[in-house]
């Protein structure tokens, strides 16, 4: 099939992508490369095309009419198609939306002199005619005279060399005629089913693709259950704002472990009589337990992103017991098991190799053994010693899980920032990010003339996580390459408390460089038999009181499924005008937490995160001030659920966040259902019924909410 072809018959929809397939995920480079052997008449690969009057659930807003007969769609070769799409038209094509771009690769600029092929450079394109966006090439937009005729101008007038306007010429045409190149097609028969052509393109692909087992599941999964993608991918966007940053594979993994009870063996999922049972499972996974094993780490193992964890599929045994206990919660003396041995599947690599295999075998434990986590650990136990020597800090560098857990262990004893003496837990902004700093600055040991990078074993000695401190960013880039026994001591006095807090030697004598390899040894021996005992003695950690810096730090970690931010109560930003609609929204919000676990919603903050305060809605009462805000908020809440309610389960306050006041509600669980009264597009009143689902409230028809109240109250 001709280039020129395909492109016409995904605008006349008569070629079709379907909903399985990945999103488009090339850069700018494989777009450069494609289209450069395309210029050289180089093979460019096959496209496998399915003709079928059964197709899968297609990508973009077109349904399938099973009275327009057969559809064609492509199942290997899109993402080149895609980027020919986007070159010749600038346009991105109706089976993609734009959330589904990973990169644009549009805007590539050719030399039409040289063929050399770049993204828009200012100084290399500004003012060279020579440089022409490839798109206007092949919409007809820049004729080879154009850019002569410029040429010729800037010359004085001169007319080009013929060999050069030749030269021009031919390699427009080359351009040109990439419309007219051919695209074999490898086509799979009518009959084949769904199973079968998701099967035959993994096959296809596998020569030249590194495909994971997991990544043939989902393509199965979306193959029956066409929604499944979209689903997963919001929810990793979800955990991603709060730190917790999955691949797709992730997902898989824990729906295998909750539906099949292990851990390999992903052609399980294959199978259409999944759908029910994975549909099941994900509105558990999706609606409580990711969330729960996620802010269980987060709360009381002190993890508060994923870039501290060696292997994410730790989590996926603490997701299968979550996922099997009837409330979906574990009680204090669990949670001190599942943390003490998360801590050693880390620290001991437990997930680094065989990990389908040893998931099976985890797996399997969690889900016939009383005490797993017990037995868990005797497994890990049997693999390498549990307790942590002194001699393995040795030469170890920050990549090392040792340094992740001397984080978890640091934050728990309520460890500050050794300058500014923030909490290395809750820390306000990117600016006070966490960072690892040398205790002894390297530039100063490798001017003692010992430590420096000729000698592999002494360098790693100055790299060692234990010449590393928790520092906040900011304080990081003020921190000049000082000697440490001056900094440690500005430390002690500014911060008496900070270097015991980090395990720190405060014997003044090691922290002269000549004294260097004392430090270490003083600190690694300090490190290994507090951290034993840590490990032995785990401690559910205590919730501190929220305060105005609790609260700018969980803005920025962004909305989850027990947190709601809402830009304003009755002012409508778009339209700006007051828009009592929006109180329905607010009112929705707060009936949505009532009926799931309870949650807090924020007034004067947007999706975002910005913080905009509550002005906007100040002005639409009498007096411009919060107990006005408050009385109305109270009055609306009042008439929608009643007084006992609003008395009961709401807590208002109205804290000052960056120099702004916005407003905090508290909403407590309700014993009872709550509905809401909206009125229809003719102005008939309706109970709605709301739950909380991950960060959105959706609403529930009759037979959902039936089944939901059944379960819940």
């Amino acid at each position: 099939m001709k280039i020129r072809q395909i492109i016409d018959k995904i605008d006349e929809n008569q070629l079709f992508v379907p909903a399985f397939q990945r999103e488009y995920v090339w850069k700018r480079n494989d777009a450069k490369n494609l289209i450069s052997s395309l210029i050289k008449d180089y093979p460019t690969g096959t496209m496998l095309t399915w003709e079928t009057n059964k197709p899968p659930e297609l990508k973009g807003k077109y349904k399938y009419d099973e009275n327009k007969g057969a559809v064609k769609i492509i199942l290997d070769g899109q993402q080149r198609i895609t980027t020919l799409y986007m070159l010749m038209k600038g346009l991105i094509p109706p089976y993609y939306t734009e959330k589904e771009i990973e990169n644009d690769i549009r805007n590539l600029y050719v030399n039409v002199e040289t063929l050399e092929l770049e993204y828009y450079k200012v100084k290399m394109m500004e003012n060279n005619p020579l440089w022409v966006n490839i798109t206007d090439i092949f919409k007809g937009l820049v004729r080879e005279r154009d850019i002569t005729d410029e040429l010729e101008k800037r010359n004085n007038g001169e007319r080009l060399p013929r060999e050069r306007e030749t030269l021009i010429s031919n390699n427009i045409i080359s351009i040109k005629r990439i419309e007219d190149r051919d695209f074999l097609e490898q086509i799979i028969p009518v009959k084949a089913t769904i199973k079968e052509a998701i099967d035959i393109f993994y096959i296809v692909n596998a020569s030249g693709v590194n495909l994971t087992d997991a990544e043939l599941a989902l393509a199965q999964i979306s193959g029956y259950w066409p929604n499944a993608r979209d689903l997963f991918k919001k929810k990793l966007q979800d955990l991603e704002k709060q730190g917790w940053v999955f691949k797709l594979d992730f997902i898989v993994y824990a729906l295998l472990a909750v539906t099949h009870k292990m851990g390999s063996k992903m052609e399980k999922l294959h199978t259409a009589d999944n759908k029910e049972k994975l549909m099941e499972a994900w509105k558990k996974l999706d609606g409580s337990v990711l969330d729960y094993v996620c802010n269980l780490l987060q709360s009381q193992a002190y993890v508060d992103h994923t870039d501290e964890i060696n292997s994410v599929y730790a989590l996926i045994p603490l997701i299968a017991y979550t996922f099997n206990k009837p409330d979906g919660k574990l009680n204090e003396e669990e949670i001190k098991k599942t943390i003490k041995w998360f801590y050693y599947s880390q620290i001991r690599n437990r997930y680094i190799s065989q990990l389908p295999q040893k998931l099976d075998k985890d797996i399997g434990i969690v889900n016939d053994n009383p005490n797993p986590f017990d037995t868990m650990l005797a497994l890990i136990d049997e693999e390498r010693p549990l307790e942590i020597k002194a001699s393995e800090f040795i030469g170890r560098d920050i990549r090392h899980p040792l340094f992740s857990l001397m984080k978890w262990y640091f934050k728990s004893k309520g460890a500050v920032c050794l300058g500014t003496g923030l909490s290395l837990r809750k820390n306000m902004g990117k600016k006070y990010s966490l960072e690892r700093d040398h205790i002894f600055a390297y530039s100063v040991l490798r001017d003692s003339g010992i430590y420096d990078m000729e000698n592999q074993f002494h360098y790693a000695i100055a790299q060692e996580i234990t010449n590393r401190a928790m520092l906040t960013s900011t304080e990081n880039r003020e921190k000049s390459a000082m000697f440490a026994d001056v900094y440690l001591s500005n430390v002690k006095k500014q911060f008496p408390n900070a270097l015991k807090l980090q395990s720190i030697p405060e014997d003044e004598n090691l922290w002269k460089v000549e004294n260097y390899e004392k430090f270490l040894q003083t600190r690694r021996e300090t490190l290994a038999s507090e951290l034993n005992t840590y490990l032995k003695t785990i401690s559910i950690g205590q919730v501190t009181v929220s305060t105005t810096v609790d609260l700018l730090d969980m803005i920025q970690s962004g909305e989850h499924g027990f947190l709601e931010f809402k830009s304003t109560m009755r002012w409508n930003w778009k339209e700006n005008k007051l828009d009592k609609k929006m109180e329905e929204i607010i009112l929705k919000t707060i009936s949505a937490f009532s009926n799931a676990e309870g949650g807090k919603l924020l007034i004067g903050v947007t999706d975002e995160g910005e913080i905009l305060g509550l002005e906007s809605d100040y002005n639409t009462f009498k007096e411009a001030n919060k107990d006005h805000f408050e009385l109305h908020l109270r009055n609306i809440v009042n008439n929608a659920f009643g007084k006992e309610y609003t008395a009961t389960n709401l807590n208002v306050r109205f804290p000052i966040v960056n120099d702004a006041e916005i407003c905090e509600i508290d909403i407590k669980a309700s014993n009872k259902p709550l509905y809401l009264e909206v009125a229809d597009k003719g102005g008939a009143m309706q109970k709605k019924f709301y739950i909380r689902s991950g960060n959105t409230s959706q609403e529930l028809d009759i037979q959902e909410t039936a089944s939901f109240i059944i379960k819940r109250f």
